[in-house]
């Protein structure tokens, strides 16, 4: 697992296998203290967000869990859309709490194994209109609801965002799927982004992320990293 730091231009190589690697890793995704919103996903060359099998697991790589693992320890809170739930299963972070965005509750598919855990670990985000819906289904899994406030069934990313903060979770990272991302880079909201480009020519029915002139952000490069099997793992934030 030799990895090299390519931006900035250090051409610093690390073994990121369990240990003294990962520690590097650390180092180079630190955020300063304070709120963030990260968004970390997955995409092929062709910017396909999933692989053979319909799902990110077949484009991840160890390097990619690594940082992923390191991303997910320095947050309160991963956020993600039950469609992805759905499509990939999905377990409670073993650092973070889940927060999955929905409308309905419909989970099904999930490996969330809530038993002995920490109440409140995940929690099922959906309008304040759908509260009493989704808390049926929340219940079968020992899920809390947080709802929020907004214009019908739709939830803004600000409006999510604000839900989570007022109970204590201010440090954000968003894992997608393709739809909730890209209403979150739409929005403005991010601040890192955290994009794996695994080396594989994947037909893509999608693009892993949508913008359009309106919403496209002005980003500049915070840092590159690439793997030994030809993984990058770039990092982008917003232009000063």
């Amino acid at each position: 697992m030799i990895v090299t730091e390519v931006v900035p231009h250090s051409l610093a190589v690390a073994d990121v296998s369990p240990g003294t690697g990962r520690d590097w890793l650390a180092e180079i995704y630190a955020r300063a203290p304070g709120p963030y919103v990260r968004l970390n996903m997955v995409t092929t060359l062709t910017g396909s967000a999933a692989g053979p099998d319909g799902t990110s697991e077949t484009l991840t790589s160890r390097v990619d869990r690594a940082i992923l693992g390191v991303i997910r320890r320095d947050a309160d809170v991963v956020v993600v859309g039950a469609q992805s739930v759905r499509a990939e299963g999905y377990v409670v972070p073993r650092a973070a709490r889940l927060a999955v965005v929905t409308s309905t509750g419909d989970i099904t598919g999930h490996r969330l194994d809530l038993e002995g855990d920490e109440p409140g670990r995940v929690l099922l985000v959906c309008p304040a209109t759908k509260v009493d819906e989704v808390a049926e289904r929340a219940a079968s899994i020992g899920a809390r609801v947080l709802g929020v406030q907004g214009s019908g069934d739709r939830m803004e990313p600000a409006a999510i965002l604000a839900a989570l903060a007022a109970e204590g979770m201010t440090r954000v990272v968003c894992e997608g799927g393709p739809s909730l991302s890209s209403q979150f880079i739409a929005a403005g909201v991010i601040d890192e982004y955290c994009v794996t480009t695994a080396p594989l020519i994947e037909p893509a029915q999608a693009p892993f992320v949508t913008v359009d002139a309106a919403s496209r952000p002005d980003t500049e490069v915070a840092g590159m990293l690439v793997d030994e099997a030809g993984f990058s793992y770039l990092r982008l934030r917003p232009r000063a």
